[in-house]
């Protein structure tokens, strides 16, 4: 199982600006934990995600080389991809393209039609720079608008993410709707359809039904899977109300309780959950 951890996530929602020195502190310490991939920052507007303003200034302050971790940065344009283009440290580049064209125009104010055209043009601009694009399909599993969505309107896009190359595409659970049962199906109903493609899921959830969500994603065999330790964090631009991100703790237990192997330095992920809980209780 690929464990993304999304700092990133957990960070951009707060209001009070964190330094630039004590990100970095927090993301060095991710890094000697053993996540597959951390997604620590996006190249986005500083007027829209203020939090992330300093994403460029945070990446010249890691640690990497003693770390096996990638980095993923979150972009929302061509202009974003570009910018993380830029840095020969980062192995990710992800971009959020919605199921839903309502929240698709309140996330990056472009339709989907326009967003397709951006993923084609930011696929280009990562295999130019040895990159790799990570599409989350946000609303991946049902939204709040009325809009149009199924298991087949899932696989359309899927089909034409593949046909210009996408290898890895993440169902993100935006407002927290999934459950066992839709997760299930939507990974039967998909991911074999596509054996070419890395598909993962992004979940969002209340602490009541996390363990649930994990255990589903699991049997239905997904093997990269989302969450910020704590559980922190939820899309700013979905709704007033958040639902937070799965925290790490609960995958890793859950994974723990199923015998399955999870590769991280077990001294690191502790320190790693005290300075989540010093970071975020300053300013959560």
């Amino acid at each position: 199982m690929k464990l993304i951890e999304c700092p990133r996530d957990a960070m951009q929602g707060l209001h009070d600006f964190i330094p630039t020195s004590r990100k970095a502190a927090y993301l060095n310490q991710l890094l000697k934990v053993g996540f597959d991939t951390i997604d620590f920052g996006s190249f986005v507007s500083p007027k829209a995600i203020p939090q992330m303003r300093d994403t460029h200034e945070v990446i010249d302050l890691l640690d990497l080389e003693a770390s096996r971790s990638k980095l993923l940065a979150i972009v929302a344009n061509v202009r974003g991809a570009q910018q993380a283009a830029a840095f020969s440290s980062i192995q990710y580049q992800g971009f959020p393209l919605s199921l839903s064209e309502t929240f698709q125009q309140r996330n990056t104010n472009k339709s989907i039609a326009q967003a397709m055209d951006t993923v084609k043009a930011i696929q280009e601009i990562c295999e130019n720079a040895n990159q790799t694009l990570v599409t989350y399909l946000s609303m991946g599993f049902g939204n709040p608008y009325g809009d149009p969505w199924s298991a087949a309107f899932i696989n359309k896009f899927v089909q034409e993410l593949s046909a210009i190359g996408v290898r890895i595409v993440s169902l993100a659970d935006t407002i927290g709707v999934s459950n066992e049962a839709l997760i299930e199906t939507i990974f039967s109903e998909t991911a074999a359809n596509f054996p070419d493609i890395e598909f993962g899921v992004h979940l969002h959830s209340t602490p009541e039904t996390a363990y649930s969500k994990i255990e589903a994603a699991i049997k239905a065999g997904c093997k990269r899977i989302d969450g910020a330790i704590l559980g922190i964090g939820g899309c700013p631009m979905a709704k007033d109300d958040l639902t937070g991100n799965i925290a790490m703790e609960a995958i890793i237990g859950c994974l723990d309780q199923q015998g399955i192997d999870v590769d991280i330095d077990r001294d690191a992920w502790e320190q790693a959950l005290h300075s989540a809980r010093e970071l975020f209780g300053s300013y959560h």
